[in-house]
């Protein structure tokens, strides 16, 4: 059984209070790179936001300065399992229910989704529609700090395969059982738009499933299942293969990997180095139109 992956802002509604409920605000924000930065952005924290309005009893987690690898100049990197266990223990994360959601996008939600599922947590969702949505409906919010959540043992239970690096990509291309989806827009797809990783292009062979073509502009919900099967399947995208998403920094991508879980695919990985790392190093193949 595919586990639910989604949560509506009314399902939301009735579960506030919930003492066994863990909500988080995941946002995070990217600023333009200084001229001469090698740097394809900054950085910055949601928790300014956060404090400014969230949705009542949720906490705040920092992406970059958490739950990535801090060993390594590229952003958003996944750490090691002690690192995350520590992490979210210390925001209250045990066996309980997890709700995630962002402003603006939901990739910064889906992207802990993503590292949840990877360190055998089945309890977290996304709150579709994110923060956006719960605004949009007159639904309560506050301002203030976190109040937080006591501290709670997080034991992860890895599971391989999720997260892949640049030699399972490598190994990946043209092979007819595995389709490589970049998340990326179209005019990054095709090289024709400078990009801020390095290189324009793509990786060879990999088809365009942009993460933004599966959410709709005006209510920030995902599409429907049906729209997204049509999407997917046009680009080669079927379950009887596996997928590997990719995008600029592993945070889109993860849009794809979450309406694909939804559609019942079950091999599904994520470079998490993504252009980041690809588009930087001269040895990697590249493709462009």
């Amino acid at each position: 059984m595919v586990a639910k992956a989604l949560l509506s802002t009314a399902e939301l509604a009735r579960e506030l209070g919930d003492p066994e409920l863990r909500l988080f605000d995941c946002t995070t924000h990217l600023a333009p790179a200084p001229e001469g930065s090698d740097d394809p952005y900054l950085v910055v924290s949601g928790l300014p936001g956060f404090e400014a309005g969230h949705i009542p009893g949720a906490d705040y987690l920092d992406l970059q300065g958490e739950f990535s690898d801090q060993s390594t100049r590229l952003r958003f990197m996944l750490p090691s399992t002690a690192q995350l266990e520590a992490a979210f223990g210390r925001h209250g994360v045990g066996g309980h229910r997890i709700v995630l959601y962002s402003i603006g996008s939901m990739m910064w939600a889906t992207r802990f989704w993503w590292m949840l599922r990877a360190l055998g947590c089945d309890r977290a969702t996304v709150l579709d529609g994110g923060f956006d949505r719960w605004v949009a409906e007159g639904r309560p919010t506050e301002s203030g700090p976190s109040r937080g959540y006591p501290p709670a043992t997080f034991r992860a239970a890895a599971r391989s395969g999720l997260f892949v690096d640049r030699h399972t990509v490598l190994a990946a291309l043209g092979r007819p059982d595995t389709v490589i989806v970049n998340a990326l827009g179209p005019q990054f797809h095709a090289g024709r738009e400078k990009s801020r990783y390095g290189r324009a292009g793509r990786i060879p062979s990999s088809v365009n499933v942009p993460a933004a073509s599966l959410v709709d502009p005006q209510s920030k919900e995902l599409i429907s299942r049906e729209e997204a099967v049509a999407k997917f399947a046009a680009q080669g995208v079927t379950r009887d293969k596996a997928v590997i998403c990719y995008c600029g920094g592993g945070i889109s991508a993860t849009v794809d990997l979450l309406l694909l879980h939804e559609l019942g695919h079950d091999r599904l990985s994520l470079y998490d180095g993504s252009m980041g790392e690809w588009a930087k190093d001269p040895a990697l193949p590249i493709e462009r139109d």
